[in-house]
């Protein structure tokens, strides 16, 4: 039943953006431009990065490796002095999660029984299959509605969900670090990372690729409809019950989790959405 709710939520979602479009379309058209939709409900605003990204099929490979080179340069502008304060709190907090992560853990474990519910709701291939379906759902709707900027955002999502799997998949090959799940009950959860069995493609912890994933994706949509008030509040709120779910069915620890969603909305808010 609760699996029913999540995905009902997100069909809201989809068919709220598309519903003033719809009405517009109902309209006379005779005296309304070629795309409504993107002058009336999708108006650039100057300064907004966010509506004035464009992207196409053509430059999405282009723009991938934009984004990867901005991404990996980082140093070279933390070098120049520029971004130390989201840097160092990012840092700090993640050092400080790992430092917790054997405190906080053992919680998780003693109390999996009364989650389950919560864990059923969330579960890894159900909410990666919803984390893609937001913008291919969004590719369809704006292909079948003519609406170029609904479409641009699916492509930026899309975007935005590779150039985080990148990161992710690179820090998991370095860190390989076991799994809360890996650990027998009455072992430590101290000595987790540098496990050279784990592989980053599957088993490695660190970060979570979900939490990276699901807020890559909703960072995307939640600026580019934030005209819309309850887009962002829905949007980052299922972003993070997904991400916390990693940590209650114990994939993850808490350390990976904060990582991943960091990684996922920075690289999205910074990077992805910048001006070309």
């Amino acid at each position: 039943m609760r699996k029913t709710g999540t995905r009902f939520l997100l069909l809201l979602l989809i068919c709220g953006m598309g519903g003033r479009t719809r009405a517009l379309a109902q309209m006379d058209d005779s005296n309304l431009p070629d795309a409504p939709s993107e002058v009336s409900l999708h108006p650039v605003r100057p300064n907004d990065p966010a509506s004035e990204r464009t992207v196409s099929w053509r430059s999405l490979p282009k723009d991938f490796l934009h984004d990867q080179k901005g991404i990996w340069l980082f140093p070279a502008q933390l070098a120049k002095g520029k971004h130390w304060l989201p840097a160092v709190t990012i840092t700090g907090v993640t050092a400080g999660l790992i430092l917790a992560d054997p405190h906080a853990m053992p919680y998780f474990g003693s109390h999996s029984r009364g989650l389950d519910d919560i864990n059923d709701v969330f579960d890894s291939t159900i909410t990666a299959a919803e984390t893609i379906v937001l913008p291919v759902s969004l590719l369809a709707a704006g292909y079948a509605r003519h609406d170029d900027y609904q479409v641009g955002t699916a492509l930026l999502a899309g975007e935005a969900y590779a150039d985080a799997a990148i990161v992710d998949l690179a820090i998991k090959a370095v860190t390989r670090r076991k799994r809360p799940s890996d650990v027998l009950p009455g072992q430590s959860y101290n000595d987790t990372f540098f496990n050279g069995s784990k592989s980053p493609f599957k088993g490695s912890s660190f970060p979570s690729g979900h939490a990276a994933g699901v807020f890559a994706v909703t960072t995307i949509v939640a600026n580019r409809y934030h005209n819309h008030r309850w887009a962002p509040w829905l949007l980052y709120g299922f972003a993070t019950a997904v991400s916390f779910s990693r940590v209650t069915n114990r994939a993850h620890f808490p350390s990976d989790v904060f990582l991943g969603a960091a990684l996922g909305y920075t690289i999205s808010r910074y990077q992805v959405l910048s001006p070309r």
